[in-house]
């Protein structure tokens, strides 16, 4: 992640925590933006009421994702599960519960804040299977082929070094892991007024790949399988909410934006090498 990225994703996500940590609400907007958590076209109504009454209060608040990575990704009892930019923690806990008390699920992020939020939930929720680390996806601290499934929720389109970010991921899987994320996608070209702010960056919309490009960069770090499943689309009226906030005129650009933003859960499989035990050697 470039210097410049990685500081405004760091100031504003640690904001984000530091709100919630004193009883506001979070929102995919950044924190400058008029829409909260309640009415966050992208935020709402991700996890259902049995997934959020496990949870901490401050976990949900906290949740910046586009998706729900655990409700769609395929995970078993005794797996290592690792969730790239892990924010308060909510998708870390929901997968701990699911891969058991064999299992293990890590959380890697680069933000203090959301690292002490995280660690607080996860001592309000009691689940000990879990492990929050300090880090950029960019350099995920494990060693190769460490874990089965990779989870990320609307934090791999902030990176600036997104090939760097799936070589990792590619890296740190295990033959036949999956890669099961969810994320903004684009589909056809997008205006250089959205392109252009780095609000709507960490807002989840600028930095944000062609859907064509996300299949094809996955294939160039090695994975197999892609597919890109649309699990929202966000029209005209939803684009008003993020975009007005920083000062894009949408009625100018309206035909350009109207469905081009999707939240889509992405699949894709790190292939066996037919080595057995000795494929990551």
């Amino acid at each position: 992640m470039s210097t410049g990225v990685k500081e405004v994703v760091q100031e504003k996500y640690g904001e984000a925590a530091r709100r919630v940590a004193a009883g506001g609400a979070s929102s995919c907007c950044g924190a400058s933006a008029c829409c909260g958590a309640e009415v966050d076209p992208i935020t709402k109504d991700l996890y259902d009421e049995s997934q959020k009454s496990m949870l901490p209060e401050m976990a949900v608040k906290a949740s910046l994702g586009c998706g729900n990575p655990t409700a769609l990704a395929e995970l078993n009892p005794g797996e290592t599960v690792l969730d790239l930019g892990s924010g308060g923690g909510i998708d870390v806990l929901l997968s701990a519960r699911r891969v058991g008390p064999m299992g293990k699920a890590y959380g890697l992020d680069m933000t203090d804040n959301m690292l002490a939020l995280a660690r607080e939930n996860q001592k309000k929720a009691g689940v000990e299977n879990v492990e929050f680390l300090k880090g950029e996806i960019e350099n995920i601290p494990l060693p190769d082929c460490s874990v089965d499934v990779i989870i990320s929720n609307c934090v791999i389109n902030l990176s600036a070094d997104k090939d760097r970010v799936l070589r990792e991921a590619f890296r740190v899987l295990r033959p036949r892991g999956r890669f099961a994320v969810s994320d903004v996608v684009v589909r056809g070209e997008v205006p250089s007024e959205v392109r252009k702010s780095m609000l709507l960056w960490v807002g989840c919309i600028a930095g944000a790949l062609r859907d064509d490009d996300y299949a094809a960069k996955l294939k160039h770090a090695g994975f197999a399988s892609v597919e890109i499943e649309p699990t929202r689309i966000y029209d005209i009226e939803d684009a008003r909410t993020f975009l007005s906030a920083e000062g894009v005129d949408v009625d100018a650009i309206a035909t350009q934006v109207e469905g081009k933003f999707i939240s889509a859960f992405i699949r894709a499989q790190k292939p066996d090498c037919g080595c057995g035990p000795n494929c990551c050697q």
